[in-house]
């Protein structure tokens, strides 16, 4: 049996022993189509967080600012370099 601890609604900390079924349903879980889907669009919701706001685009083009947009631009593509899609480099 393996143990883990668990942190339930009330706060409290709890011991859960895990039978060796239970580990490994766990591991068949891992598996499955829905898991592999998450995993592999990980890269979409690292991407999402780093990107700069829309709105530093958008008022470089209403200021014709062309050094902004392209800023904007570059640091969009240092994201993409940063989290390719699987199988991609850069």
């Amino acid at each position: 049996m393996t143990n883990i601890i668990c942190n339930v609604s009330t706060g409290n900390i709890t011991e859960v022993a895990l039978s060796d079924q239970e580990i490994a349903d766990i591991a068949a879980a891992q598996e499955t189509e829905q898991y592999k889907n998450w995993v592999a669009t990980q890269y979409q919701r690292s991407r999402a967080s780093e990107y700069p706001p829309v709105t530093d685009y958008l008022d470089g083009i209403v200021k014709g600012d062309q050094a902004q947009v392209q800023a904007y631009i570059n640091d969009c593509l240092a994201v993409k370099a940063k989290y390719p899609k699987p199988g991609q480099t850069s």
